[in-house]
Protein backbone atom coordinates (compact mmCIF):
# COMPACT_ATOMS: atom_id res chain seq x y z
CA UNK A 1 0.00 0.00 0.00
CA UNK A 2 1.32 2.92 -0.89
CA UNK A 3 2.17 5.87 2.09
CA UNK A 4 -0.03 8.69 2.92
CA UNK A 5 2.47 10.86 1.32
CA UNK A 6 3.14 9.02 -1.79
CA UNK A 7 3.12 10.93 -5.49
CA UNK A 8 -0.18 10.88 -7.05
CA UNK A 9 1.39 8.89 -10.11
CA UNK A 10 -1.91 8.63 -11.47
CA UNK A 11 -2.82 12.05 -11.34
CA UNK A 12 0.27 13.72 -12.99
CA UNK A 13 -0.12 11.23 -15.78
CA UNK A 14 -3.73 12.20 -16.65
CA UNK A 15 -3.25 15.61 -16.20
CA UNK A 16 -0.19 15.62 -18.72
CA UNK A 17 -2.26 13.41 -20.98
CA UNK A 18 -5.22 15.37 -21.03
CA UNK A 19 -3.28 19.08 -21.83
CA UNK A 20 -1.74 17.37 -24.42
CA UNK A 21 -4.53 16.50 -26.39
CA UNK A 22 -7.02 19.16 -25.17
CA UNK A 23 -5.93 21.86 -27.51
CA UNK A 24 -5.52 19.74 -30.37
CA UNK A 25 -9.57 18.18 -30.04
CA UNK A 26 -10.24 22.06 -29.88
CA UNK A 27 -8.49 22.65 -33.10
CA UNK A 28 -9.25 20.00 -35.34
CA UNK A 29 -13.08 21.18 -34.28
CA UNK A 30 -13.03 24.31 -35.71
CA UNK A 31 -11.56 22.70 -38.76
CA UNK A 32 -14.01 19.95 -39.18
CA UNK A 33 -16.87 20.90 -37.95
CA UNK A 34 -17.36 18.09 -35.70
CA UNK A 35 -19.99 18.48 -33.00
CA UNK A 36 -18.19 15.17 -31.30
CA UNK A 37 -14.83 16.65 -31.61
CA UNK A 38 -16.37 19.26 -29.62
CA UNK A 39 -17.77 17.25 -27.27
CA UNK A 40 -13.95 15.34 -26.83
CA UNK A 41 -12.40 18.89 -26.10
CA UNK A 42 -14.44 19.88 -23.72
CA UNK A 43 -14.25 16.31 -22.03
CA UNK A 44 -10.62 16.56 -21.93
CA UNK A 45 -11.11 20.23 -20.79
CA UNK A 46 -13.30 19.07 -17.41
CA UNK A 47 -10.81 16.59 -16.76
CA UNK A 48 -8.16 18.37 -16.26
CA UNK A 49 -9.85 20.71 -13.83
CA UNK A 50 -10.88 17.56 -12.22
CA UNK A 51 -7.26 15.93 -11.66
CA UNK A 52 -6.42 19.56 -10.74
CA UNK A 53 -9.17 19.28 -8.24
CA UNK A 54 -7.99 16.00 -6.98
CA UNK A 55 -4.22 17.44 -6.46
CA UNK A 56 -6.30 20.53 -4.15
CA UNK A 57 -8.30 17.56 -2.37
CA UNK A 58 -4.69 15.44 -1.64
CA UNK A 59 -2.95 18.70 -0.32
CA UNK A 60 -5.54 19.74 2.27
CA UNK A 61 -6.69 15.79 3.17
CA UNK A 62 -2.55 15.99 4.44
CA UNK A 63 -3.45 18.85 6.80
CA UNK A 64 -2.56 18.39 10.02
CA UNK A 65 -5.32 17.42 13.00
CA UNK A 66 -6.24 20.53 15.56
CA UNK A 67 -9.02 21.26 18.13
CA UNK A 68 -11.97 21.93 15.29
CA UNK A 69 -10.50 18.71 13.43
CA UNK A 70 -8.91 15.96 15.98
CA UNK A 71 -9.09 13.18 13.27
CA UNK A 72 -7.19 15.35 10.55
CA UNK A 73 -8.37 16.44 7.06
CA UNK A 74 -8.05 12.95 5.18
CA UNK A 75 -11.79 12.87 4.06
CA UNK A 76 -11.00 16.74 2.15
CA UNK A 77 -9.85 13.96 -0.48
CA UNK A 78 -13.70 11.93 -0.66
CA UNK A 79 -15.28 15.98 -0.45
CA UNK A 80 -13.30 16.51 -3.70
CA UNK A 81 -13.67 13.88 -5.53
CA UNK A 82 -17.62 14.11 -5.02
CA UNK A 83 -16.63 18.12 -6.37
CA UNK A 84 -15.14 16.04 -9.68
CA UNK A 85 -18.55 13.57 -10.07
CA UNK A 86 -20.79 16.50 -9.73
CA UNK A 87 -18.67 18.76 -12.28
CA UNK A 88 -18.20 15.97 -14.87
CA UNK A 89 -21.90 15.09 -15.12
CA UNK A 90 -23.11 18.71 -15.11
CA UNK A 91 -20.24 20.19 -17.21
CA UNK A 92 -18.93 17.53 -19.37
CA UNK A 93 -22.19 15.23 -19.40
CA UNK A 94 -24.51 18.22 -19.83
CA UNK A 95 -22.84 20.07 -22.49
CA UNK A 96 -22.04 17.14 -24.63
CA UNK A 97 -25.80 16.06 -24.67
CA UNK A 98 -26.50 19.56 -24.94
CA UNK A 99 -24.60 20.10 -28.12
CA UNK A 100 -25.45 16.66 -29.69
CA UNK A 101 -29.00 17.95 -29.54
CA UNK A 102 -28.31 20.90 -31.41
CA UNK A 103 -26.48 19.25 -33.83
CA UNK A 104 -28.80 16.48 -34.74
CA UNK A 105 -31.45 19.23 -34.68
CA UNK A 106 -29.29 21.05 -37.64
CA UNK A 107 -26.68 18.87 -38.78
CA UNK A 108 -24.01 20.10 -40.65
CA UNK A 109 -21.18 18.11 -42.74
CA UNK A 110 -18.23 16.81 -41.16
CA UNK A 111 -15.21 18.63 -43.29
CA UNK A 112 -11.40 17.42 -43.48
CA UNK A 113 -12.23 14.51 -41.09
CA UNK A 114 -8.65 13.72 -41.30
CA UNK A 115 -7.74 16.20 -39.27
CA UNK A 116 -10.04 14.15 -36.88
CA UNK A 117 -8.83 10.88 -37.23
CA UNK A 118 -5.49 11.58 -36.25
CA UNK A 119 -6.58 13.81 -33.44
CA UNK A 120 -8.28 10.67 -32.13
CA UNK A 121 -5.47 8.22 -32.91
CA UNK A 122 -2.76 10.46 -30.27
CA UNK A 123 -5.65 11.35 -28.05
CA UNK A 124 -6.45 7.07 -27.73
CA UNK A 125 -2.49 6.50 -27.49
CA UNK A 126 -2.28 9.69 -25.05
CA UNK A 127 -5.51 8.67 -22.89
CA UNK A 128 -4.61 4.57 -23.10
CA UNK A 129 -0.95 5.26 -21.74
CA UNK A 130 -2.45 7.52 -18.73
CA UNK A 131 -5.20 4.41 -18.07
CA UNK A 132 -2.17 2.02 -17.88
CA UNK A 133 -0.76 4.22 -15.04
CA UNK A 134 -3.53 4.47 -13.42
CA UNK A 135 -4.40 0.68 -13.60
CA UNK A 136 -0.87 -0.14 -12.38
CA UNK A 137 -0.97 1.99 -9.25
CA UNK A 138 -4.39 0.14 -8.30
CA UNK A 139 -3.13 -2.93 -8.34
CA UNK A 140 -0.01 -2.07 -6.59
CA UNK A 141 -2.52 -0.95 -3.76
CA UNK A 142 -4.51 -4.24 -4.22
CA UNK A 143 -2.29 -6.40 -5.75
CA UNK A 144 -3.77 -10.35 -7.01
CA UNK A 145 -7.69 -7.98 -7.34
CA UNK A 146 -9.65 -8.47 -10.76
CA UNK A 147 -9.50 -4.54 -12.24
CA UNK A 148 -13.17 -4.29 -11.28
CA UNK A 149 -12.71 -5.34 -7.66
CA UNK A 150 -9.63 -3.14 -7.06
CA UNK A 151 -11.97 -0.22 -8.28
CA UNK A 152 -14.51 -1.06 -5.73
CA UNK A 153 -12.31 -1.47 -2.73
CA UNK A 154 -9.91 1.23 -3.41
CA UNK A 155 -9.96 4.04 -0.76
CA UNK A 156 -8.41 6.40 -3.29
CA UNK A 157 -9.85 8.68 -5.44
CA UNK A 158 -6.53 10.02 -6.87
CA UNK A 159 -6.56 6.01 -8.49
CA UNK A 160 -10.00 5.49 -9.06
CA UNK A 161 -11.63 8.56 -10.22
CA UNK A 162 -8.55 8.72 -13.06
CA UNK A 163 -8.64 4.98 -13.96
CA UNK A 164 -13.48 5.94 -14.42
CA UNK A 165 -12.17 9.12 -16.63
CA UNK A 166 -9.47 7.60 -18.03
CA UNK A 167 -12.28 4.46 -19.12
CA UNK A 168 -14.83 6.98 -20.35
CA UNK A 169 -12.00 8.65 -22.61
CA UNK A 170 -11.23 6.33 -24.39
CA UNK A 171 -15.23 4.73 -25.17
CA UNK A 172 -15.48 8.26 -26.15
CA UNK A 173 -13.30 8.18 -28.82
CA UNK A 174 -13.68 4.99 -29.64
CA UNK A 175 -18.03 6.88 -30.08
CA UNK A 176 -16.71 9.95 -31.76
CA UNK A 177 -14.70 8.19 -34.56
CA UNK A 178 -17.72 5.85 -35.20
CA UNK A 179 -20.02 8.96 -35.82
CA UNK A 180 -17.51 10.81 -37.95
CA UNK A 181 -16.96 8.06 -39.83
CA UNK A 182 -20.68 6.25 -40.47
CA UNK A 183 -21.34 9.61 -40.86
CA UNK A 184 -19.12 10.65 -43.83
CA UNK A 185 -19.27 6.48 -45.66
CA UNK A 186 -23.58 6.93 -45.22
CA UNK A 187 -23.96 10.72 -45.77
CA UNK A 188 -25.67 11.06 -42.64
CA UNK A 189 -24.23 14.19 -40.75
CA UNK A 190 -26.71 13.78 -37.87
CA UNK A 191 -24.68 10.87 -36.58
CA UNK A 192 -21.92 12.66 -35.95
CA UNK A 193 -24.34 14.49 -33.20
CA UNK A 194 -25.39 10.97 -32.11
CA UNK A 195 -22.53 10.01 -31.09
CA UNK A 196 -21.96 13.46 -28.98
CA UNK A 197 -24.82 12.70 -27.50
CA UNK A 198 -23.51 8.96 -26.84
CA UNK A 199 -20.44 10.54 -25.08
CA UNK A 200 -23.04 12.81 -22.63
CA UNK A 201 -24.73 9.93 -21.41
CA UNK A 202 -21.28 8.02 -21.00
CA UNK A 203 -20.06 10.72 -18.81
CA UNK A 204 -22.99 11.20 -16.91
CA UNK A 205 -23.27 7.38 -16.20
CA UNK A 206 -19.15 7.46 -15.12
CA UNK A 207 -20.31 10.31 -12.89
CA UNK A 208 -23.04 8.96 -11.37
CA UNK A 209 -20.30 6.04 -10.31
CA UNK A 210 -18.05 8.47 -8.75
CA UNK A 211 -20.65 9.82 -6.77
CA UNK A 212 -21.75 7.04 -5.14
CA UNK A 213 -17.63 5.84 -4.27
CA UNK A 214 -17.36 9.23 -3.04
CA UNK A 215 -21.05 9.16 -0.94
CA UNK A 216 -19.65 5.79 0.44
CA UNK A 217 -16.24 6.78 1.63
CA UNK A 218 -17.71 10.54 2.78
CA UNK A 219 -20.43 8.79 5.08
CA UNK A 220 -17.45 6.69 6.53
CA UNK A 221 -16.89 3.14 4.59
CA UNK A 222 -15.30 0.32 6.76
CA UNK A 223 -12.38 -1.64 5.66
CA UNK A 224 -12.34 -4.84 3.56
CA UNK A 225 -14.36 -7.64 5.39
CA UNK A 226 -11.30 -9.60 5.17
CA UNK A 227 -9.07 -7.01 6.98
CA UNK A 228 -11.55 -6.36 9.65
CA UNK A 229 -11.17 -10.53 10.35
CA UNK A 230 -7.61 -10.25 10.45
CA UNK A 231 -7.86 -7.63 12.83
CA UNK A 232 -10.13 -9.93 15.08
CA UNK A 233 -7.79 -12.86 14.92
CA UNK A 234 -4.57 -10.59 15.79
CA UNK A 235 -6.60 -9.51 18.94
CA UNK A 236 -7.90 -12.88 20.12
CA UNK A 237 -4.65 -14.72 19.83
CA UNK A 238 -3.53 -12.51 22.67
CA UNK A 239 -2.91 -15.21 25.55
CA UNK A 240 -4.96 -12.44 27.83
CA UNK A 241 -7.53 -12.17 25.76
CA UNK A 242 -10.77 -14.11 26.10
CA UNK A 243 -13.13 -12.72 23.91
CA UNK A 244 -13.26 -10.67 20.74
CA UNK A 245 -16.40 -8.25 19.36
CA UNK A 246 -17.08 -7.46 16.02
CA UNK A 247 -14.57 -4.32 15.12
CA UNK A 248 -16.06 -1.49 14.30
CA UNK A 249 -13.93 0.62 11.44
CA UNK A 250 -13.93 3.76 9.41
CA UNK A 251 -11.75 5.56 6.61
CA UNK A 252 -10.38 8.76 7.43
CA UNK A 253 -8.27 8.70 4.39
CA UNK A 254 -6.60 5.76 1.81
CA UNK A 255 -3.94 5.37 4.40
CA UNK A 256 -5.61 5.59 7.86
CA UNK A 257 -8.19 3.93 9.46
CA UNK A 258 -9.72 4.55 13.03
CA UNK A 259 -10.70 1.43 14.91
CA UNK A 260 -12.81 0.69 18.04
CA UNK A 261 -12.60 -2.75 19.08
CA UNK A 262 -14.36 -4.56 22.18
CA UNK A 263 -12.29 -6.69 23.47
CA UNK A 264 -12.87 -8.82 27.31
CA UNK A 265 -9.12 -9.77 28.79
CA UNK A 266 -8.89 -12.53 31.41
CA UNK A 267 -10.59 -11.52 34.73
CA UNK A 268 -7.75 -12.27 36.85
CA UNK A 269 -5.46 -9.13 35.63
CA UNK A 270 -4.37 -6.37 37.18
CA UNK A 271 -4.57 -2.87 36.21
CA UNK A 272 -0.75 -3.29 34.90
CA UNK A 273 -1.33 -6.73 33.32
CA UNK A 274 -4.29 -4.92 31.47
CA UNK A 275 -2.40 -2.09 30.18
CA UNK A 276 0.18 -4.46 28.77
CA UNK A 277 -2.06 -5.96 26.89
CA UNK A 278 -3.93 -3.54 25.50
CA UNK A 279 -0.19 -2.24 24.08
CA UNK A 280 0.34 -5.65 22.77
CA UNK A 281 -2.73 -5.61 21.45
CA UNK A 282 -2.19 -2.50 19.79
CA UNK A 283 1.30 -2.96 18.29
CA UNK A 284 0.25 -6.17 16.58
CA UNK A 285 -2.06 -4.61 14.84
CA UNK A 286 0.02 -1.84 13.83
CA UNK A 287 2.54 -4.44 12.73
CA UNK A 288 -0.37 -6.43 10.48
CA UNK A 289 -2.07 -3.42 9.25
CA UNK A 290 0.30 0.19 9.14
CA UNK A 291 -3.06 1.58 7.99
CA UNK A 292 -5.16 1.44 11.25
CA UNK A 293 -2.98 4.48 12.99
CA UNK A 294 -5.89 5.42 15.44
CA UNK A 295 -6.87 2.32 17.97
CA UNK A 296 -9.42 2.40 20.80
CA UNK A 297 -10.09 -0.11 23.14
CA UNK A 298 -12.85 -0.44 25.21
CA UNK A 299 -11.57 -3.32 27.94
CA UNK A 300 -15.23 -4.74 29.18
CA UNK A 301 -13.19 -6.13 32.46
CA UNK A 302 -11.22 -2.51 33.24
CA UNK A 303 -13.60 -1.83 36.27
CA UNK A 304 -13.13 -4.99 37.81
CA UNK A 305 -9.61 -4.95 37.25
CA UNK A 306 -9.13 -1.65 38.96
CA UNK A 307 -11.40 -2.82 41.69
CA UNK A 308 -8.81 -5.31 42.86
CA UNK A 309 -6.54 -2.17 43.63
CA UNK A 310 -3.27 -2.97 42.14
CA UNK A 311 -0.54 -1.58 43.76
CA UNK A 312 1.49 -0.74 40.64
CA UNK A 313 -1.07 1.86 38.93
CA UNK A 314 -1.05 1.94 35.02
CA UNK A 315 1.56 4.11 33.05
CA UNK A 316 1.19 7.45 33.24
CA UNK A 317 -0.83 8.58 30.84
CA UNK A 318 -1.98 5.39 29.79
CA UNK A 319 -5.86 4.38 29.35
CA UNK A 320 -6.97 1.18 28.15
CA UNK A 321 -9.53 3.15 25.99
CA UNK A 322 -7.42 5.35 23.61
Amino acid sequence: MAGPHAKPVAVYGAIAANLSIAATKFVAAVITGSSAMLSEGIHSVVDTGNQTLLLLGLARSRQPADEDHPFGHGKELYFWSLIVAIILFGIGGGMSVYEGIVHISHPTEVTNPVWSYAVLGLAFLFEGTSLTIALRELRRSDPGAGVVGAVHRSKDPAVFVVVFEDAAALAGLIVAFLGIFLGRTFDAPALDGVASLIIGLILGTVAVLLAWESKELLLGEAVDPDVADDIRKLAAADPDVTRVRRPLTMHLSPNEVLLNLDIQFREDLSSTDLALAVDRVEQRIRRAHPQVQRIFIEADNIVEAERRGSQAPPPEGRRADR
